[in-house]
């Protein structure tokens, strides 16, 4: 295997099959997991790295600000910056007697979840 060109084809479209904290039984090559805190076995001490099956082993990757990454279980968009970025939807309103303040509330929730998917920048 050349390191170099497995790191270009893991990193070239970074997509990953979703977050683990343990490698799955049957990696297919190519494969990549985005290895989650607390990473048991083989990924142990790898946490937030990306890990990709190449040619029968575990090639892990840091990822650097700015990196985006799309995890096929959820559908998103992950963004690095210190840490993985991944949005969360902001509650709806919903009744309450005062609509504005809930309103306000609704859209604060919603700018804060687009800055933390890196679609807004931070003010």
């Amino acid at each position: 295997m050349n390191e170099a060109h497995a790191r270009i084809d893991a990193l070239l479209h970074p997509a990953c099959e979703g977050e683990a904290v343990s490698p799955p039984a049957s990696p297919a090559d190519g494969d990549a997991w985005l290895v989650g805190s607390g990473a048991t076995s083989e990924w142990t001490g790898e946490d937030g790295k990306l890990a990709s099956w190449q040619a029968g082993a575990w090639l892990f990757t840091a990822p650097n600000d700015g990196m985006q990454l799309f995890d096929r279980s959820t559908g998103q968009i992950l963004l690095y910056a210190g840490d993985w970025q991944r949005p969360v939807a902001p509650l709806a309103p919903n009744g309450g007697t005062n609509v504005d303040s809930e309103a306000r509330a609704a859209i604060s929730d919603l700018i804060a979840a687009l800055v933390a998917g890196g679609i807004l920048a931070a003010s």
